[in-house]
């Protein structure tokens, strides 16, 4: 259902560039909401798109990784995950990195679901692929900037890793927990809810 009195998009009235680096890009907008309001600083965070990938092996095991997040100064557990390439498209990304990252690739690829880390700061989108019967194809091909170990875990511990807040990654969380679910439908298994 859908109201008419629903909210519509801002009018931009100005727009500049703050900053302007690959990996910390802020505009500063000054909007007029439909109501009349005004604000005169509203910042957004310019990135490329994302991509990140819940990966199920041919004996339905779930390809996960390892690494370092300065932000939060801690090491977890995440699903595969990369930049979208100007110019390339969502799908051949997640491969890429898929294969470059853990040396999984192959499978049946599908589009799992589309995300935003924040849809009133951030002008991008995280394409979440779920990539099913995956095998191990060759060695990792890290960058110099990578630091990732490989983990292949059952189902089961892919939800205690969830629960146990192990994966702190809401992007990640968010696509595992949803494909946890389906399979649980789908075997007819008892939902398990936190």
């Amino acid at each position: 259902m859908t109201l008419n009195n629903d909210p519509r998009p801002w009018q931009v009235e100005s727009s500049e560039y703050l900053h302007r680096l690959p990996w910390f890009t802020v505009r500063k907008d000054a909007v007029r909401m439909q109501n009349g309001g005004f604000i005169p600083d509203y910042f957004v965070l310019e990135y490329p798109d994302w991509i990140n990938v819940t990966a199920v092996t041919t004996d339905g095991q779930l390809v996960l990784i390892r690494q370092y997040r300065h932000g939060l100064g801690q090491v977890s557990y995440e699903l595969c995950a990369g930049v979208v390439d100007p110019g390339e498209d969502p799908l051949p990304a997640a491969q890429r990195e898929l294969l470059e990252e853990t040396g999984f690739g192959g499978g049946t690829w599908e589009l799992l679901m589309t995300l935003s880390a924040n849809p009133g700061t951030h002008a991008n989108l995280t394409y979440a692929y779920l990539a099913t019967g995956v095998t191990l194809q060759q060695a990792q091909q890290l960058e110099s900037t990578e630091e990732i170990t490989v983990h292949v875990v059952s189902p089961e511990r892919a939800l205690q890793l969830l629960e146990s807040g192990d994966i702190m990654q809401s992007l990640h969380a968010a696509p595992l927990l949803k494909y946890l679910l389906k399979r649980a439908a789908s075997a007819s298994e008892p939902t398990r809810y936190f």
